[in-house]
């Protein structure tokens, strides 16, 4: 079983699409769920969903981490035509994962109580990404 879920952006951020995907795996019995985000600048996370506080801090985290192009300790930065946030988002997601694997008991992803799945957006402007879902028994 196979579908695509599209995710809205307002640009970089969390973006929790756990309800979609719990929704689409109801009633599917017990199974592995994998999910692949089909974008080279953002990344999926399982994360705290509990405390908007988490997500906050991993924004200003990897910020941090990885600056935009014209940060001047990002100068040895080549591929700098599509924006000061493109060569860093590319980077982000080099560090962090772009698929997931997460078993599915009773139809359900077997997540924890704060648990919840995102798509990490790396960059400023919306986008409108697409993560690959498959479910397997």
């Amino acid at each position: 079983m196979q579908t695509t879920f599209t995710i809205p952006t307002r640009g970089a951020g969390l973006y929790e699409f756990t309800r979609q995907v719990t929704g689409w795996c109801a009633g599917q019995g017990d199974g592995l769920l994998t999910l692949f985000v089909r974008h080279t600048s953002c990344s999926l996370l399982v994360q705290e969903n509990a405390d908007p506080d988490v997500q906050r801090d991993l924004r200003a985290f990897f910020g941090r981490l990885v600056p935009p192009s014209d940060d001047p300790s990002m100068s040895y930065l080549v591929h700098t035509l599509e924006g000061p946030d493109d060569m860093p988002a590319h980077i982000k997601a080099a560090m962090m994962p772009v698929s997931l694997s997460i078993p599915v008991s009773g139809g359900r992803p077997v997540l924890g109580t704060w648990q919840g799945i995102y798509l990490f957006e790396h960059r400023r402007a919306p986008h409108q990404r697409q993560v690959a879902a498959h479910f397997s028994r």
